[in-house]
């Protein structure tokens, strides 16, 4: 299973994107911030509400260099479908990625063998291709697309810190911690 801190193993997907289908992989986008964010399946009920708030940020993620993907165990053709029958598919800009064998869902650790489906996994990958943050909980609950992006800036802003890190419920343009010695206990 990919880990914090490790580097994501490259791949070749299958996406929905722009009224196509097209080939995707993890190496093509080394050089921008990724984040994955796995979902239980098209034509359902919770994924709909996080794919729209999803896209209505995705102009925000490009600001900052992010690349986005929605997976699901789908496949492309499902993909397609579910784009031409619902307006709010049809506004998400971003790639659905096609997992129908589910070896993307198992490596990221979100494949839930018994349902053929993914849990909402939502991942944060640098642009060297390593991991550095991610969120798994149980499918019955929707995820909040700004705390995500939230996420990408905080891992942005650490990035560029020299050694700095941000305190719980850290906003871009709040100051962040330097570990020392000289905080503990202060806190």
């Amino acid at each position: 299973m990919i880990a914090i801190g490790k580097p994501v193993p490259d791949g070749t997907y299958q996406a929905y994107a722009e009224d196509s289908i097209r080939s995707v992989t993890f190496n093509d986008q080394r050089g921008k911030w990724l984040i994955v964010f796995f979902y239980p399946g098209d034509f359902t009920f919770v994924c709909p509400t996080e794919l729209a708030e999803m896209a209505k940020l995705y102009p925000e993620f490009q600001k900052l260099g992010a690349q986005v993907w929605g997976v699901s165990t789908d496949s492309v053709f499902v993909h397609k479908a579910w784009h031409d029958a619902s307006a709010t598919i049809r506004s998400v800009k971003f790639p659905l990625i096609a997992d129908p064998t589910s070896a993307l869902s198992r490596a990221f650790g979100v494949y839930l063998e018994d349902d053929g489906v993914a849990l909402r996994g939502t991942f944060v990958i640098d642009p060297d291709g390593v991991l550095r943050a991610c969120e798994i909980h149980d499918n019955s609950i929707g995820r909040n697309a700004a705390e995500t992006l939230r996420k990408l800036q905080a891992a942005i802003r650490v990035r560029s810190g020299e050694g700095e890190v941000c305190p719980a419920n850290w906003q871009p343009g709040q100051a962040t911690l330097k570990p020392g010695l000289d905080l503990v206990g202060k806190l």
